[in-house]
């Protein structure tokens, strides 16, 4: 189609769109979906190979999703009957410590059911009852049971199934809905910037360089998950989007709370992605045990088990230390058919060799969800014209300094939809005529392993002055050296993310949340997110705070 030719541009190619979505995971695919609906022309950034539903391994975070997504449904019948957006929002406000932006999380709440409806029409199976009603269950934080979900434990697996699905389909139906191209293999490496304002990026793709000009750039990258030694997240959560919003002129917020999942699966040793143990197996009657089988949360929280996932994996993280075992048991014996129910945790748990009917799965915390982002407005604009942010890559003050669980999967589809919404409205403004081929500047690129290894031992789930100064003479070692791979790009993302973490964790000198401080263990009184942007080469604190509500 006219505008989707790659052009030689000199010895880089460029591709021209309406819109250009970098990451395809939940929130990019459903921004893509709604822009092509209302015609505009949209390119996908996709750093894997070709979506395959049977790959090993996938590139998005999305597909690795468990428990569901939290939706309050209209004229929902029995015990749910009396939910409301009303309810979830103080749900999720009392998840948040403090830093939930209320305003925000109630519009984004209150779209939920619309946006999940938009996605079952695309081809979204959740699981029902024999009425044909959708099963609900409950995880930690919620008061309610209003988490539905597909598979069993797949829901993140069906979800990015229907979307790819959807936009496959894309362009097929006749009328002015143009197709939806992707670029596999490619990575993003800088936000194209023309007069202040965004008008594209540039990308290695398949190791050769290109342009993709649009007059709206969408990052929906994911999140950070891999600048521990181990975490829930899928490969490519590699810290691209912040490192690229960050390099653009836009402003982070809260990045010192990433949310360590109370229950991933422990294998010793192991590094890289670790299979996650659903929130829901306790919603449906899991408890953790220690070593000795006494209640781990009992006494930390009036709900026990099922408390927000800071307090649980704080209460995890005390019993290890207490015991001095290397991990905590999650007993599924009072769940009825547990394999059947959960065949995503059985089928981890049988692939790290332990065997799921002995009923103790060990489990410890492990790096999850980043909270905070690029900041953006209720719209997904970002402080940059042009530059949109979704997902989990985006801070919009619905998750504050602790996520409710499975808000995450709802807030990319409701965003994602806003931020079509916004390239709508942008289709037409000029575009140069091709991207601007920089130099490659040398950037600071510390070595993986060695990254991670510092980050777990001194910004993990405890934090103290002295161990944050490490880290950051760690990052500040760093060499400098030009990207020239994919690997090498990622590294630099990771670096550059990891030190604004650690200035984040640094300027916070209280506990809150996902943070905790053993040098700081009160609360402060007041409520305030720290921002943080580059100034002339330097990551520095914006003043004033962002507002919390």
């Amino acid at each position: 189609m006219s505008g989707f030719t790659l052009e030689p541009v000199g010895t880089e190619q460029t591709v021209h769109a309406d819109l250009v979505v970098v990451g395809a995971g939940i929130a990019g695919l459903t921004a893509a979906l709604w822009a092509a609906q209302d015609g505009l022309r949209v390119v996908v950034l996709n750093k894997g190979p070709r979506w395959d539903a049977a790959s090993r391994e996938q590139p998005t975070s999305t597909f690795y999703a468990q428990g569901g997504v939290a939706v309050v449904i209209p004229g929902a019948a029995g015990p749910e009957a009396a939910d409301s957006v009303d309810r979830h929002l103080a749900d999720t406000v009392a998840a948040g410590g403090g830093l939930t932006d209320p305003t925000a999380s109630g519009l984004i709440l209150a779209d939920g059911w619309e946006s999940v409806s938009a996605l079952i029409g695309w081809g979204a199976e959740f699981d029902r009852d024999v009425d044909g009603s959708l099963l609900r269950t409950r995880e930690g934080g919620h008061t309610r049971r209003r988490i539905i979900h597909a598979g069993g434990d797949a829901t993140g697996a069906a979800i990015q199934r229907a979307l790819h699905e959807a936009v496959r389909h894309s362009g097929r139906t006749g009328g002015d809905v143009p197709p939806i191209r992707f670029l596999d293999d490619t990575i993003a490496t800088a936000v194209h910037i023309d007069d202040g304002r965004a008008v594209g990026v540039a990308c290695l793709r398949s190791g050769r360089a290109a342009s993709v000009l649009a007059p709206t750039v969408l990052l929906a990258t994911g999140g950070t998950g891999h600048l521990y030694a181990a975490t829930t997240n899928s490969a490519g959560s590699t810290g691209d989007g912040i490192a690229l919003a960050l390099r653009a002129g836009a402003e982070v917020a809260d990045l010192e709370f990433i949310q360590f999942h109370p229950t991933m699966l422990y294998t010793d040793g192991a590094r890289g992605r670790r299979t996650l143990i659903s929130e829901a197996v306790r919603g449906e009657g899991g408890r953790l045990v220690d070593i000795e089988g006494r209640s781990v949360t009992e006494g930390a929280h009036p709900m026990g088990d099922l408390a927000p996932r800071d307090v649980v994996a704080d209460a995890v993280q005390t019993a290890i230390e207490l015991t001095g075992h290397p991990c905590v048991y999650l007993d599924t014996s009072g769940v009825v058919d547990f394999e059947d129910r959960f065949p995503t945790v059985t089928a981890g748990v049988r692939a790290a060799g332990l065997d799921p009917a002995s009923g103790r799965i060990p489990v410890v915390p492990g790096a999850h969800y980043l909270c905070g982002g690029v900041v953006t407005d209720e719209s997904a604009r970002t402080a940059v014209d042009g530059l949109l942010a979704a997902g989990e890559v985006a801070r919009t003050g619905l998750h504050g300094a602790n996520r409710l669980a499975s808000n995450s999967l709802l807030e990319g589809l409701v965003m994602g939809r806003r931020a079509a919404a916004v390239a709508v409205t942008r289709r037409g403004l000029p575009l140069p005529q091709a991207g601007r081929r920089r130099a490659e500047q040398p950037v600071p690129i510390l070595d993986r392993d060695v990254l991670q290894d510092v980050m777990t031992r001194e910004v993990a789930l405890r934090r103290s002055a002295s161990g944050l100064d490490a880290a950051a003479d760690a990052i500040a070692a760093a060499p400098r050296r030009p990207a020239q791979s994919v690997r090498d790009v990622e590294d630099a993302a990771l670096t550059l993310t990891a030190a604004a973490v650690v200035a984040a964790a640094a300027a916070r000198t209280e506990s809150r949340g996902a943070h905790v401080r053993t040098d700081h263990p009160l609360t402060a009184d007041v409520a305030e997110s720290r921002a943080f942007r580059v100034v002339d080469g330097e990551l520095r604190e914006a003043r004033p705070a962002v507002a919390t509500g």
